[in-house]
């Protein structure tokens, strides 16, 4: 179980990448088409974003497996990664091209903007997997100003944004059935962690987790 839990991340995002590529492929040879254009074009923004997390995945799975996690991890990645498939895999809804078709791009962009300067601003403290470090400090630069959990608002964020444009059953299923509550599960447990550093109740007392003012 260790074992799984260790190469779980990178397992993972093999697959998902080779899931995605091939989703990319499959909208590029249909390029003629602008609905296909732009959905090649959101595919590899998405693609991007999970290359650029690449290095922390890659980190997590070397790390020892934390008690802390609670399998969160696990139920967080498989998540997303059904959200993902679900969405490029599924019938695109879209029979004719239309500018409104661009609007997901900018949740899905400033989604992974919000998800990376957060990432950018916890440092070596980011992680997928629930657990503290010595010498463990609350980050309060950058998007953690505004919110205790800015990672995973952008993660949301961008998330909705893809699944608005390959709308079908399944990719809105995935997204509100297994993403939303795995995120807030994980949130749950990673702030339990969390209370055993110091400063982190003061910091989570002036700040929503996710959406300011709301929660």
């Amino acid at each position: 179980m260790h074992w799984f839990l260790r190469r779980f991340p990178v397992v993972l995002f093999a697959v998902g990448l080779a899931v995605i590529a091939a989703a990319l492929v499959r909208a590029l040879a249909d390029a003629h088409d602008p609905v296909r254009r732009t959905a090649a074009l959101l595919i590899a923004l998405y693609l991007g974003w999970v290359l650029l997390e690449a290095r922390v995945t890659l980190r997590t799975s070397r790390g020892e497996s934390s008690e802390a996690d609670r399998g969160t991890e696990v139920l967080y990645g498989t998540a997303r990664f059904a959200t993902g498939l679900a969405a490029v895999w599924g019938p695109l809804p879209w029979e004719s091209w239309s500018p409104l078709l661009l609007l997901p791009l900018l949740p899905l962009a400033a989604g992974i903007a919000l998800r990376l300067a957060a990432i950018r601003a916890l440092g070596r403290f980011y992680s997928h997997r629930v657990r503290t470090v010595d010498g463990h400090r609350v980050a309060q630069d950058g998007p953690y100003r505004l919110l205790r959990h800015p990672a995973y608002t952008g993660m949301l964020l961008a998330h909705a944004g893809f699944v608005a444009f390959f709308l079908n059953p399944l990719s809105v299923a995935a997204f509100l059935v297994l993403l939303v509550p795995a995120l807030v599960r994980r949130i749950l447990v990673e702030e339990r962690a969390l209370a055993e550093v110091p400063g982190y109740t003061e910091f989570a007392r002036g700040r929503r987790r996710l959406i300011p003012a709301v929660w």
